[in-house]
């Protein structure tokens, strides 16, 4: 996120008439990383230091079994978690969407765009999936969520670099970066 706001910064400051230049001199986006992630510390440390998970068991959400769960301790403090890693994914997604119109050679915003949309999607999906569910499936569904909303931003933001740069080498060059039209001219005037 802080990458792509300091790219859109530098493409709509740049106009004439723009007062917001000192956002991008001061470097403002470089410290948007140590204050997300302050919070967040902060916000867990609250939550740890005043009612941490626990081990729990339940004994009549399956007949005959006994399920040992995690219990979340603090459901309040749960929910500010999660509301607060919602935040931080729509605002992710809401900078690169602004951001998916600049040229490419500038941006990632595109590969962005969609793997925080696959991101928000797995955890929207997830809050009414786990609120119904009971008991083990419980746990695979969490687990699920995981794994997914991981692959989909791994997958869908590293994956085209891997693809540039294992499969497609020509392309992975500093002309080919500068002049994508020329090497594309050079690549079917050889085929």
């Amino acid at each position: 996120m802080a990458g792509t706001l300091t790219v859109i910064l530098a493409f709509n400051i740049t106009s004439p008439g723009k007062r917001m230049k000192w956002l991008l001199v001061s470097r403002t986006p470089n410290y948007l990383i140590p204050i997300c992630t302050l919070i967040q510390l902060t916000t867990c440390g609250i939550w740890l230091g005043t009612s941490p998970p626990f081990i729990d068991t339940h004994t009549n959400s399956e007949h005959g079994h006994i399920i040992i769960v995690c219990n979340k301790g603090s459901v309040v403090a749960f929910y500010c978690i999660l509301g607060y890693l919602i935040f931080l994914a729509f605002g992710s997604f809401t900078v690169a969407f602004l951001a998916r119109n600049l040229p490419d050679t500038f941006s990632e915003a595109k590969f962005l765009t969609f793997s925080m949309l696959v991101f928000c999607s797995v955890w929207i999906t997830f809050l009414p999936v786990y609120h119904s569910t009971k008991g083990r499936v419980m746990v695979a569904v969490e687990v699920f969520s995981i794994l997914a909303s991981s692959a989909g931003i791994l997958g869908f933001f590293f994956g085209p670099k891997c693809y540039i740069i294992l499969l497609r080498p020509e392309r992975n060059i500093l002309y080919g970066f500068r002049n994508k039209t020329h090497s594309t001219y050079n690549q079917a005037s050889e085929g």
